[in-house]
């Protein structure tokens, strides 16, 4: 048997890989925020993103503890990042090809349906916490 011929690396096709310490970590900074930004351009996230100016602070209020002041907040920040993953999902799919299919749909039915349980477990936990609150009045 013969061995394999060795493999002799190419440049990175990423210039993002060869960076590396606090040069990594500032470029990678510039592309989060391009991806907020390319995420405010979706209605849905932009939707979410106002809802959390107003529920993140009421997290504040509304939470008696650190920890259900991290789950009411916390709940709300899974909705957007789910629906950043969700925009992603769908926008590597239409990428690959404008026509229908089977593989293609079901990406985006299951990000879609990521979306959908964070938003339940979202309401779940502000409606718990709302009840827990206001269900003891005098």
């Amino acid at each position: 048997m013969s061995t394999p011929p060795e493999v002799i690396p190419s440049p990175a096709a990423n210039p993002q890989k060869l960076r590396t310490g606090l040069s990594r970590v500032w470029h990678a900074t510039g592309y989060s925020l391009q991806g907020l930004q390319a995420g405010w351009q979706e209605t849905a996230f932009r939707q979410e993103a106002l809802a959390a100016v107003v529920l993140v602070p009421a997290a504040f209020w509304l939470g008696r503890s650190w920890v259900e002041t991290a789950l009411l907040a916390g709940s709300v920040l899974i909705v957007m990042i789910v629906e950043l993953l969700n925009t992603g999902i769908e926008t590597a799919v239409d990428r690959i090809g404008p026509e229908w299919h089977a593989l293609s749909k079901r990406a985006k039915d299951m990000g879609s349906a990521a979306v959908l349980l964070s938003l339940l477990l979202c309401a779940g936990i502000w409606c718990a916490a709302l009840w827990e609150r206001f269900s003891n009045l005098p």
